[in-house]
């Protein structure tokens, strides 16, 4: 070894010394500080948790857009038939039959124009509804924001709408062309409009629906109304008349629901043909607006102690 000494090892002590002086410095360490904050405001918006979620509302946006008709002979080609058969129902029914007017516009287009708003309202309305009954087993075993489903509903309904538009854009082209003896207006830039409407219609069946849910939540005699409340709110919103053929003394009435301008206004839009006012259709925003906020609401107090109940 060339009269080197060998060097001693650099730590005699035993094991259990060192473990207690690890103890001992992390007790001598700054201690962690833990926040306790109360629970957030029922009107809160967990915007970065929706943002942390997206993957799962992309993912409840395609189940709920393949499942509507998964299994089924026809398929997506349902988005196209109900409309169509929605239409001529009305046109048989009541245009033919019991001799409804249309405003000098022809049938066809007049009941699809009204259709358009309606039908995406009612699937927003009737799916988010069932939120939180519906995905009880999901909120029981994985937290993720409660508003989740509901957008995603929201959101998949769009599809089904943009497959109404293109079915009615063919109907209006072709009596654009072929219908020398009715009038139909030509297309303007004022049909770019319509994606506020849209905005319009998901807002007012987003509030409903989360009131809905909410309600569902406890009582759920609602789930047995709910059919009933949306056909006679159909019936109550001028899709299968006219508001000019309401006398015009009753037209502040009419002007309550909502659905009435939105209706109107897409008929105004796409035909020319609409009786629309700025001061209803500001009261149709100024109510969806409340029914939204009173609808997320009880939603947001509900979803907290939902799965403690059920």
């Amino acid at each position: 070894m060339d009269g080197e000494a060998l060097s001693p090892p650099t730590d005699l002590r035993p094991p259990i010394v060192n473990q207690l002086i690890s103890v001992n410095s992390i007790e001598n360490s700054p201690a962690i500080e833990i926040r306790i904050r109360p629970n957030t405001g029922w009107f809160h918006i967990d915007w970065e948790g929706l943002k942390n979620y997206r993957d799962l509302l992309w993912l409840l946006i395609q189940r709920d857009f393949t499942s509507k008709y998964k299994q089924t002979i026809l398929g997506p080609l349902w988005f196209f038939m109900n409309p169509l058969i929605t239409t001529l129902v009305f046109v048989l029914v009541f245009n033919k039959v019991i001799g409804v007017q249309t405003d000098g516009v022809p049938p066809t287009l007049f009941y699809m124009a009204g259709m358009i708003g309606w039908t995406y309202f009612s699937s927003v309305l009737g799916s988010t509804a069932n939120s939180l009954a519906g995905n009880t087993h999901l909120f029981a075993k994985v937290y993720f924001p409660r508003l989740i489903p509901p957008l995603a509903v929201t959101i998949s309904c769009l599809f089904a709408l943009g497959i109404q538009l293109i079915t009615f854009t063919g109907f209006y082209v072709q009596h654009l062309v072929t219908a020398e003896k009715i009038q139909v207006a030509s297309p303007s830039l004022v049909w770019l409009l319509f994606p506020l409407i849209v905005v319009h219609m998901a807002m007012l069946a987003l509030g409903v629906g989360l009131i809905l849910s909410a309600l569902s939540a406890k009582y759920r005699d609602i789930q047995q109304v709910q059919g009933f409340f949306v056909n006679l709110w159909m019936y109550a919103t001028p899709i299968i008349y006219p508001l000019s053929k309401i006398p015009e003394r009753w037209h502040w009435l009419a002007e309550i629901n909502p659905l009435t301008s939105i209706v109107e206004a897409t008929r105004l839009l796409f035909l020319g043909v609409g009786t629309v006012t700025t001061a209803g259709y500001a009261t149709s925003v100024a109510i969806s607006v409340v029914v939204f906020a009173i609808g997320l609401f009880s939603y947001q107090r509900s979803a907290r102690s939902f799965v403690d109940t059920v």
